[in-house]
């Protein structure tokens, strides 16, 4: 993937026009207003310390490189020149390269419009195209809307780890997803 590459634009629900594009340096600065808002916000994330501008640099650093070189596949989702949601599906290696894990996040203000389920579409369709056959993703169990849009994009329920996250000081079980892909 080539950081830049505007791969197509939707409308929402709600009338907003998105472009899903790839992420770049340029970046920086929404992906870290964006990752501080959701730990802010308390979101079902699994991160839950505010990032600094620094650690916002190394991880964008590394996540750019590793796209570039298709061992993950990265789909921003942008509003009004603003990015507001992000999808990724990171490349199993060795015996596991044709799994990858995704991981989904949209902003508040922007969910419950199709933004997420577009992410989705346009990340999985890329990861298939790099060979995958399957993708998991984990979801914490008390997480309704987020898993009843991972069934709706045909994902199954295939295990769960008591009390594996806490969250808000309460424990949460995690909750493992999987969907088998195909080339489209």
């Amino acid at each position: 993937m080539k950081a830049g590459t505007i791969l197509r634009e939707f409308e929402a629900r709600d009338g907003r026009k998105v472009v899903l594009r790839t992420p770049t340096w340029e970046d920086l600065d929404d992906m870290l207003e964006f990752i501080n808002s959701l730990v802010e916000e308390e979101a079902m994330i699994l991160m839950e310390v505010k990032q600094t501008r620094e650690q916002e640099v190394d991880w964008l650093a590394r996540a750019l490189s590793n796209m570039e070189k298709d061992r993950h596949v990265r789909v921003v989702a942008e509003v009004y020149g603003r990015m507001v949601g992000q999808c990724e599906v990171a490349l199993g290696s060795g015996r596991k390269s044709h799994v990858g894990t995704l991981g989904i996040s949209v902003k508040r203000g922007y969910r419950d419009v199709g933004i997420g389920q577009e992410l989705m579409r346009e990340a999985e369709r890329y990861a298939a195209g790099l060979g995958l056959e399957k993708i998991k993703l984990e979801v914490f169990a008390t997480n309704d809307r987020a898993i009843h849009v991972y069934e709706n994009m045909g994902y199954r329920a295939v295990g769960r780890v008591p009390g594996e996250i806490k969250h808000k000081g309460e424990y949460v079980d995690a909750l493992y997803m999987v969907k088998d892909v195909c080339p489209f």
